[in-house]
């Protein structure tokens, strides 16, 4: 099962104990996922598919608690794809279908069915917890998060404008930072940092989501907190090696040309060593030699054998 879909079922079994909050809820997914038809003169029908059963659930116990009425469900199979079922929940009752269209502002008020309203009015998100469930019907009817352990991206598909307007607002009223994207014919809510998305789980309520992707995130920031040392460790080894390999190249050349003999006791000590331990670190060189040198004074030791190397290639070119 999909991270996404688990997110939903753990969302579809919270308790549903407040009228106002089961209405914010159910009018989200009325704007994300109804459907009107008209059935012979002015018989209203809503309809929602899906293919989550806890989902099919949610809205018959949600038309259960607040209309105390029972709706139809059917079961479909599809024959194409995973052959998942389809859920279609019908409410028939031409009255309980009106008066729930009232509830959550879709028609009245100078809207219709043929004129609905998809804008979220004021009155239904007017507590705190009714934002809440709306954004939480929301996710139910139109939404997805993708598995935290490649991207991190939670997103809610809307038809209309207006309501993803609407619902982004309602969403950064939790300050948060949701933005929209037009995808095809879609209108695209969505969000894509793992701390905002974390904070949108916890305020719809997906607890068992939240501790997952939390799990999730603290493992990828280990391991790219242990990816990076690690590339910086070798990183500065490849540095230390080709330096070294550099140095040998020209205590070697003046071995050659002039003798390491020549050389001062300080770098005469410090090519030697280098010759001896090709693969060792300056720091490792300067405790070698008694009394041990720093790192900036072994440094400055290769650079003043490098520029007589330097020189003494420059006499061999003019030779």
């Amino acid at each position: 099962m999909s991270f996404s879909s688990t997110t939903k079922n753990e969302l579809s079994r919270i308790s549903i104990e407040d009228s106002c909050c089961a209405i914010a809820e159910l009018s989200a997914l009325i704007r994300m996922n109804g459907t009107i038809q008209i059935s012979g003169i002015d018989n209203i029908i809503l309809k929602f598919t899906t293919e989550n059963a806890a989902i099919a659930r949610r809205i018959f116990s949600l038309f259960k608690f607040i209309y105390n009425t029972t709706v139809e469900v059917m079961v479909r199979r599809n024959k194409q794809l995973k052959k998942n079922n389809n859920y279609l929940i019908v409410i028939n009752d031409g009255e309980i279908t009106k008066k729930t269209l009232e509830d959550v502002g879709f028609i009245g008020n100078g809207f219709s069915v043929f004129n609905p309203n998809y804008k979220i009015p004021e009155k239904i998100v007017e507590n705190r917890c009714c934002k809440r469930s709306y954004i939480r019907g929301a996710f139910l009817g139109g939404g997805s998060i993708t598995n935290p352990e490649k991207t991190y991206h939670l997103e809610f598909v809307t038809s209309k404008e207006e309501h993803s307007n609407d619902l982004s607002d309602l969403i950064n009223s939790f300050d948060l930072n949701s933005k929209i994207v037009l995808r095809k014919d879609y209108y695209v809510v969505y969000l894509k940092e793992g701390e905002q998305i974390v904070d949108l789980l916890n305020i719809v309520g997906a607890h068992q989501a939240l501790l997952k992707l939390e799990d999730i995130r603290v493992l990828k920031n280990v391991r790219n907190n242990i990816n990076r040392i690690v590339n910086c460790e070798t990183a500065n080894l490849s540095k230390t090696i080709e330096a070294s390999m550099r140095q040998v190249e020209n205590i070697k050349l003046i071995d050659k040309f002039m003798g390491l003999e020549q050389l001062s006791d300080g770098l005469r000590e410090v090519a030697r060593l280098r010759l001896e331990f090709n693969e060792a670190s300056l720091k490792e060189i300067g405790q070698m030699l008694n009394p041990p040198v720093g790192k900036s004074g072994i440094n400055h030791r290769f650079r003043k054998i490098e520029e007589l190397a330097e020189q003494l290639k420059g006499d061999r070119k003019n030779v």
